[in-house]
């Protein structure tokens, strides 16, 4: 008969709730009292080394700013989940905030947990923070980040390639004054994104001007409430704008038109990521459509492949898609 919960707790002395939190690496069990319950279920056959049952998907915060204010990455674990039933694994999905007292202790908890895989949403993670990551035992995968020292295996969107092409797309339409609506939060993708923008300047010999960069909260509210700051100041508009996400260019656009200066008329935004708002917002937002589910797929698929036994790491790129709606307006050179 196969060991369960009661017999661990019969074992340990610990009560059936303490072992189920320790087990399931809920907070509120200490450590030495969850290695005791560990080593007993090892010891009872309840945990099986080698047998992985789950995928687990961890959302990391840094500071919430782009991964709380936005559906984007609600299809993301959407597209990991699909995949994960067809594969006949079961999906959990937490989230592990560096601001918490107890964040080390979670993730050596995860990490260490032999039954399970993990796919780690690391859109807010920076550099100094994957030290903490290096120690993982089991099948370990990066989403929506990448690692410089290639230590991970990694699915992320193309970002440099679509923002090029982005600044490219205004640079077709006759524009010359083309800005840049920064994140003020530097994650990965947005450094990226600002590289594509200006290799695309480069590329036609037009300067980059500083008093076009306006760095903004990457929030919707946010972005739009420092904008209408910035346009208070009287500062020069360029004829378009690229923006490093959706949320922020949406913000933008709103303090615009507040202030009476039309889009595209009077200023073109472009966008990243084609969110839901984006089609509805008025006008309609240009902008670079990411395959959020695709990417959540490609995730779980390339994490089978390590669970299988490849021992490479791969660096997945999605490509994203163009959509033209009518936030840019053609001008003449």
């Amino acid at each position: 008969m196969k060991v369960g919960i009661k017999q661990i707790s019969e074992s340990t002395g610990f009560s059936p709730a303490t072992v189920s939190n320790a087990l399931n690496y809920k907070k509120g069990v200490n450590q030495e009292t969850a290695a005791r319950i560990f080593r007993v279920a090892r010891e009872l056959g309840y945990i099986e080394e080698s047998e992985i049952t789950k995928v687990k998907f961890v959302k990391f915060k840094k500071n919430g700013l782009i991964v709380d204010d936005t559906p984007f990455f609600t299809l993301m674990i959407d597209g990991a989940a699909e995949e994960c039933r067809k594969h006949g694994l079961e999906m959990v999905v937490s989230t592990l905030d560096s601001r918490d007292e107890s964040y080390e202790e979670q993730v050596k908890w995860i990490l260490n947990d032999k039954s399970s895989a993990v796919i780690l949403l690391g859109t807010e993670l920076m550099q100094d923070d994957l030290d903490l990551y290096r120690s993982a035992s089991g099948p370990f995968l990066l989403l929506d980040n990448w690692c410089e020292d290639m230590n991970f295996n990694g699915v992320l969107i193309n970002n440099s390639d679509s923002a090029r092409t982005a600044t490219q797309y205004l640079i077709g339409k006759g524009h010359r004054k083309i800005g840049y609506l920064r994140g003020s939060f530097r994650i990965k993708a947005f450094r990226s994104r600002a590289v594509g923008y200006q290799v695309a300047l480069n590329k036609v010999n037009l300067p980059l001007e500083k008093k076009y960069m306006i760095t903004l909260t990457p929030t919707m509210d946010g972005a739009y409430n420092d904008m209408r700051k910035k346009l208070k100041s009287g500062m020069e508009l360029p004829t378009a704008f690229f923006a490093d996400n959706d949320m922020i260019a949406l913000g933008a656009m709103k303090a615009f038109n507040e202030a009476g200066i039309r889009v595209p008329e009077d200023v073109s935004v472009v966008g990243f990521d084609d969110l839901t708002f984006s089609a509805i917002s008025s006008p309609g937002l240009t902008t670079l459509r990411v395959s959020k589910q695709e990417m959540g797929r490609a995730a779980v698929r390339r994490l089978l492949e390590i669970m299988g036994g490849d021992t490479s790491r791969l660096k997945i790129q999605i490509c994203t898609e163009f959509v033209e709606r009518e936030s840019v307006k053609e001008i003449n050179s």
